[in-house]
């Protein structure tokens, strides 16, 4: 990449139909995962939920459709079924909790349809651990390659989160907003926005803001009955906006900072637009800095690699940073359906590694094998630790006392260091 350059990444808040939707599929994993901790069975690989749940929202309707097993199916005459109430339940409470209830779409008023169905057994044979020489190990769950990417871009601004700048600044402009919309300091600002943020850089390190973005649905009329502009949208939040990014950082001009430059925006979130799991994957990891390997995460259980190979890389990564080996990190894994082992692995610094990579691509699976089963175990996938991830990014979020965002950690840095010398 040139020394100097602008580059561009978008987020999307909670109330965008897209992790609207992302929500909802969260927080039904969540709920079967919780029965398994009750139960004290989420590492026992062979019992443990397995889910793929999508959700579709629309204008007050929300599909939820997949495959999974666990606590939250039962049998009837040999058939799998999922209880629907309580899933009809989960999905309204996370629309009630986003905040919505207008006449297009509303946590009581939306029809609900819920088509889970009992996982493939051809899947399951597959994923499912067997006994093998190294312990018993689950194959992964399906094919794919997975990314991981750490850089020191965003240290200054926040210790600890390792992130490129671009997507840093864009989620935390929309993080800003949320929090004023509920606390009521912006209490005329709607569920959904999206945020655009472009960053220059000079010798390799970002400087600034050349452009920012941000599309905010709002109400039609304020208290006062005065109607809504995009110019009084643009005066409402621009101080918002401002304490979001670093000083000096705010574009100048006016015509730098767009706010709905469409020109309304009354309706929106579901009503305004369809929402579907699994659509935002570039705001979900690095605003496309670093590549992605396609595949989405919501809904997912730790078995499909898509999510948990996708957290190991980034965990892994960010080690290598967190421990001075580099500016930069990508790591790439790639595993075959039903196989615990990687198909291959690896690291690229991007010029900037105080290591050899060849042998970071020995040392890293020696001190974290890549296998489905001991990510998951590690890295303690198996609680409900996940709507929390389905808006503003699976990475450069803080570790939780209760296992989130665990990917996190730089807790290998210190190990990793000795280990390569």
């Amino acid at each position: 990449m040139r020394a100097s350059y602008l580059f561009t990444s978008e987020s999307v808040s909670e109330g965008h139909p897209d992790k609207v939707s992302d929500q909802i599929s969260d927080a039904i994993l969540d709920a079967f995962l919780e029965k398994d901790v009750k139960l004290g069975i989420a590492d026992d690989s062979l019992v443990n939920t397995r889910l793929g749940c999508e959700t579709l929202c629309t204008t007050n309707k929300i599909v939820i459709a997949g495959e999974g097993r666990g606590q939250l199916f039962r049998d009837i005459h040999g058939v799998s079924v999922v209880d629907r109430e309580l899933i009809s339940h989960i999905a309204r409470g996370v629309v009630k909790d986003i905040g919505y209830d207008q006449n297009g779409f509303s946590y009581h008023g939306a029809d609900i349809e819920v088509l889970l169905h009992g996982q493939s057994p051809d899947i399951a044979m597959g994923v499912d651990a067997k006994k093998k020489k190294s312990g018993e190990e689950e194959g992964a769950g399906d094919q794919g390659m997975m990314f991981g990417y750490a850089c020191t871009e965003s240290e200054v601004y926040e210790k600890g989160s390792f992130m490129p700048a671009p997507i840093f600044f864009a989620h935390r402009i929309l993080k800003v907003l949320s929090e004023k919309r509920r606390n009521g300091q912006l209490a005329d600002l709607q569920p959904d926005a999206k945020s655009q943020v472009t960053v220059k850089y000079v010798n390799g390190a970002p400087v600034g803001c050349t452009k920012v973005v941000v599309s905010t649905q709002h109400n039609e009329k304020s208290r006062n009955n005065k109607k809504y502009s995009p110019g009084l949208i643009k005066e409402m939040i621009s101080t918002a906006v401002e304490s979001a990014l670093p000083k000096g950082w705010m574009p100048q001009k006016n015509a730098d900072f767009l706010v709905n430059p469409t020109g309304n925006f009354v309706v929106g979130g579901p009503d305004g637009d369809c929402g579907l799991t699994g659509r935002k994957i570039i705001v979900d990891t690095y605003g496309g800095y670093a590549p992605h390997g396609g595949g989405a995460f919501s809904g997912k259980d730790p078995t499909k690699v898509d999510r948990s190979a996708a957290y190991a890389a980034r965990y892994l990564a960010k080690n290598v940073v967190a421990a001075g080996l580099a500016e930069r990190c990508t790591i790439q894994v790639a595993y075959a359906i039903g196989v615990a082992d990687p198909m291959s692995v690896l690291v690229d610094t991007h010029g900037t590694g105080k290591v050899d990579e060849k042998k970071l691509e020995k040392v890293l699976p020696e001190m974290f094998r890549l296998t489905p089963t001991n990510i998951r175990r590690t890295l303690k996938l198996n609680r409900p630790i996940y709507r929390r991830t389905a808006a503003y990014g699976h990475f450069g979020r803080a570790p939780e006392k209760d296992g989130g965002f665990s990917w996190e950690r730089t807790d290998l840095a210190d190990a990793l260091k000795r280990a390569v010398g």
